[in-house]
């Protein structure tokens, strides 16, 4: 094979279309118009019903039967099913209320369900192990600076928002209100 002039000459041409192509992506991204920010009406009265889509990580606030609010939730470390035991990182599914409120909790503001109830109680009994408890909505742990957010699912089997989200709900969520957890 002989030398050509233009191979070196190919070589640079691609180089170029690269960064042309690398370019144009790069300013597509940087281009990109912001999101809207919706500004939502500061909540009023008190919240009647609670559902959490778990698969979604989302959790839904009602008032007159119409949604009112739409959260991103972590949840326990291990989520797929429903609670069983102390320790096994789920979150529980089924039909709750909300039972107690910790100002003082270890996580920014706590509001807590009533699980386990009569049913995880004699399942758990039945099978002979501890269906554990204490299953709370919460902000982010104290330790951390306000506005910071843990990653991914990393409670014990509670529901957790970012402690902003949790001061917003904190006054319109009154002990007896109804929760639905979906898997």
């Amino acid at each position: 094979m002989r030398w050509s002039p233009l191979k070196p000459l190919a070589g640079v041409f691609s180089a170029l279309v690269l960064l042309v192509v690398i370019a144009a992506v790069a300013v597509l991204i940087v281009m990109r118009p912001p999101a809207p920010v919706v500004v939502l009406p500061p909540l009023t009265g008190a919240v009647e019903r609670i559902v959490v889509q778990k698969a979604a990580r989302r959790m839904m606030l009602f008032q007159g039967g119409a949604v009112v609010r739409e959260y991103r939730i972590a949840l326990g470390f291990a989520p797929l099913g429903t609670k069983e035991r102390q320790g096994d990182g789920r979150t529980p599914e089924g039909n709750f209320k909300i039972d107690r409120r910790n100002a003082g909790s270890a996580y920014h503001l706590s509001l807590g369900i009533n699980y386990p109830r009569p049913e995880d109680v004699a399942r758990a009994a039945k099978s002979g192990y501890d269906p554990g408890g204490d299953i709370f909505f919460h902000g982010q742990p104290n330790a951390l600076p306000d506005g910071a957010v843990l990653p991914g699912d990393w409670t014990a089997g509670c529901m957790a928002l970012t402690d902003a989200e949790m001061r917003e709900i904190w006054d319109f969520v009154p002990i007896g209100t109804d929760v639905l957890i979906l898997p």
